[in-house]
């Protein structure tokens, strides 16, 4: 009970910093436990956990304006309809939304209604004959947005894969300095199992003895300042790999997850903010909010 309480006092924008064991990269953490609060005392958003309209007044008397990127190259245009009608039904309803469509076939963006100050802006951009190299440009697409735009224009920016679809409510529970999402494939699994990258060689190496979560990629989020820390640097160290042709086991999310373990998330969303729609609901997972959609890989990528 007192563990919710303090959960339920972060997420509603309490300040505890002077609580954070920010020194916490290696300690055990039981993978079963699956406990509303993380050791260093970030708040893990499950459903039961927050009170949707008191969390919500509280950010719509602030004013903020929610900017989305999502990237659609090549023939993953194909998502975006769902994507965004679904966005329209669940995501930040009744806030202030910018999307930002990044893609190299803007005629096949979809016309989609909006809501109420929500709007879409399409990013033109270059194609590429390899996915890898699609998922690797995204965080230099991200900081650079946020440099030329996005400082002056939003308070929160999200980035989110666009073979995804809204199944339930996202809304002001998700918001926070930086936010990192469990990935549904290892929210029950041992650190040791965790898919990092682990050669030595490449900026995103993390060791075994090392681990706190294994975050999902598909979702990126926070306050603009930070997630443009978090873009800068993982489009740095990608550059570093790539200058020694090295590419991580996982791409940007290899990045993502070394720069998470030395630069703690302020909140964690559980996997109801990240499912797959091809594996079933787990006991523990009480609501499906966000999930990826099922596809034939081949059909959509340009190369295997």
């Amino acid at each position: 009970m007192k563990l919710k309480v303090l959960s339920l006092l972060i997420l509603t924008g309490f300040c505890l910093t002077g609580l954070l064991y920010l020194g916490f990269t290696s300690g055990w953490i039981n993978p079963y436990s699956q406990a509303e609060l993380t050791p260093w005392l970030a708040p893990i958003v499950w459903e039961g956990t927050f009170d949707p309209k008191l969390i919500d007044s509280i950010y719509k008397k602030q004013n903020i304006t929610v900017a989305t990127t999502v990237f659609a190259l090549g023939k993953y245009t194909v998502f975006l309809k769902d994507f965004l009608e679904s966005a329209e039904r669940y995501y930040f309803v009744g806030f202030r939304v910018h999307y930002y469509v990044f893609t190299d076939h803007p005629e096949q963006v979809p016309v989609v209604k909006l809501g109420v100050e929500r709007k879409l802006t399409v990013m033109t951009v270059k194609s590429s004959n390899r996915w890898q190299e699609m998922t690797l440009r995204r965080m230099e697409r991200v900081e650079k947005l946020i440099e030329s735009r996005l400082v002056k224009e939003a308070d929160y920016v999200f980035s989110l894969d666009v073979d995804t679809k809204f199944y339930g409510r996202w809304g002001a529970e998700t918001l926070g300095d930086l936010i990192g999402v469990i990935h549904p494939g290892y929210y029950h699994t041992r650190r040791e199992q965790f898919p990092y990258e682990r050669r030595p060689e490449s900026q995103a190496f993390i060791p075994y003895s090392e681990g706190d979560y294994y975050y999902c990629g598909a979702v990126l989020g926070g306050k603009v300042k930070d997630v443009h820390e978090v873009a800068k640097t993982c489009r740095e160290q990608l550059d570093i790999d790539a200058a020694k042709s090295i590419e991580a086991a996982w791409q940007e999310e290899s990045h993502l997850n070394k720069y998470l373990l030395y630069n703690k998330p302020s909140k964690l969303l559980s996997p109801e903010y990240m499912w797959q729609d091809l594996v079933p609901q787990a006991n523990r997972v009480k609501i499906i909010r966000f999930s990826q959609v099922i596809k034939n890989y081949a059909d959509v990528r340009p190369n295997p």
